[in-house]
């Protein structure tokens, strides 16, 4: 009854909260989730080190984990603050403004518990994608022939995921699992928020050979359709834009070289070229490198560290032709409003995080874990063919992480 309560009020948490407009990390994709993965680079293939942790990289490590034999339920949150500032020229004019964002605080839930000695089940409650920016009333003018406030831009995408999880243990040192993923989106471009669903899969995959193990996981496209968000720039009816989490294939490694240290990298592969709506904004492939240690001391005390790189998938269109036109899922808009909502709309470009964390066992069924993460900052832009229009943006990310465990035998 107690894990029941515990897990109705979670839930009930996670869903009052909605993901305000931010800057994310891989693309628009969380390093990680919870603050163990998190501290360790987001690694978590291979050995995750909590509930959250494992249903959100592999299903299939539900079975093998410091949270076995018995359950365990974990509620966890992020708080981000980003830095997003762009700079805007058109012909001698130049503008720099910054982002209206707030720190703001992701929930996560997450637990596990035994069906039979090799069957488990999961369930996961977290924000997965969070992005956008607000430049309203900055005064951003983009038409020298009639000064107004065209680039005072509104963005914001936001997605959370349930994720019920089953998993098997064909052999000791083997066990596959699979997570049921629905979606809830919504979608804001500055001509009110749209809202809908989607559903996907993950499956996964970890064998455990002596001091090591090696994970594999597979998700599958997730598309969220949104219904009347934008007109597209023709001052029509709205119409419809849909926005689909890439499919995504992971592989990792652990080693525990003691019992009390832990070594895992991970590798990751997001299909945003062939993603709707990403694709529409040319995104390409994203390759993410994860490298974690944490060392655990026998008297509770635990210590993280990680390192994330993924390169920025947003291309670059250097030379655009700011009197052309671009399309965008069937629909006809101006290249140059084309180019400003991929540059200023959607800056997806932090690539370098570090990571740390520390945690405490406090008793055998209750311990409790904080980090946090910098990315680096990191600058891009591009500039028309006739040197007139130049956008340009800037952005620092910055999070802490809290997360709290409980044990059930």
């Amino acid at each position: 009854m107690a894990k029941k309560a515990v897990l109705a009020a979670a839930a009930a948490l996670v869903l009052s909260f909605s993901l305000p407009e931010a800057q994310a990390t891989n693309g628009d994709t969380l390093i990680g989730v919870a603050p163990a993965s998190r501290a360790m680079g987001g690694a978590g293939v291979a050995a995750p080190q909590d509930a959250i942790s494992a249903i959100f990289a592999n299903p299939a490590a539900v079975c093998m984990g410091p949270y076995c034999p018995g359950s365990e339920f974990v509620f966890a949150s992020t708080i981000y603050d980003p830095s997003v500032k762009a700079t805007v020229r058109v012909g001698p004019n130049s503008t720099t403004a910054e982002s209206q964002m707030k720190p703001f605080v992701i929930p996560a839930v997450g637990m596990i518990t035994p069906i039979s000695d090799r069957l488990r089940f999961g369930l996961g409650m977290f924000g997965i994608t969070g992005m956008g920016v607000d430049y309203r009333n900055k005064g951003i003018d983009l038409n020298q022939g009639n000064p107004g406030s065209e680039g005072d831009i509104y963005t914001q995408l936001q997605i959370l995921k349930f994720a019920p999880n089953i998993a098997f243990l064909v052999t000791p040192d083997f066990s596959i699992g699979t997570s049921l993923h629905l979606l809830y989106g919504s979608l804001d471009l500055g001509q009110g928020t749209a809202h809908n669903y989607g559903f996907g899969a993950q499956f996964g995959a970890l064998y455990r050979v002596g001091s090591f193990s090696l994970g594999a996981s597979y998700t599958t496209p997730e598309k969220i359709s949104h219904q009347n968000v934008t007109d597209f720039g023709s001052g029509l009816q709205k119409r419809e834009l849909s926005m689909e989490s890439p499919r995504t294939a992971s592989a990792g490694v652990a080693w525990r070289p003691t019992q009390e240290l832990l070594v895992e990298t991970d590798v990751k592969w997001l299909n945003w070229q062939d993603a709707d709506g990403y694709k529409d904004f040319d995104w390409k492939n994203q390759w993410v490198y994860a490298l974690g240690v944490q060392y655990k001391d026998p008297e509770g005390l635990t210590l993280r560290l990680g390192y994330n790189y993924g390169k920025s998938p947003v291309r670059l269109h250097q030379g655009f032709d700011a009197a052309g036109t671009s399309r965008v899922q069937g629909n006809t808009l101006p290249t140059l409003s084309y180019e400003y909502l991929r540059m200023i709309g959607f800056p997806a470009i932090a690539e370098h995080h570090f990571t740390f964390g520390v945690g405490y066992q406090f008793s055998t069924r209750f311990e409790g874990h904080i980090g946090g993460m910098c990315a680096l900052d990191k600058s891009t832009g591009e500039t028309d063919s006739s040197g007139t229009f130049t956008f340009g943006s800037k952005v620092r990310e910055t999070s802490y992480d809290l997360g709290l465990i409980w044990h059930f035998m």
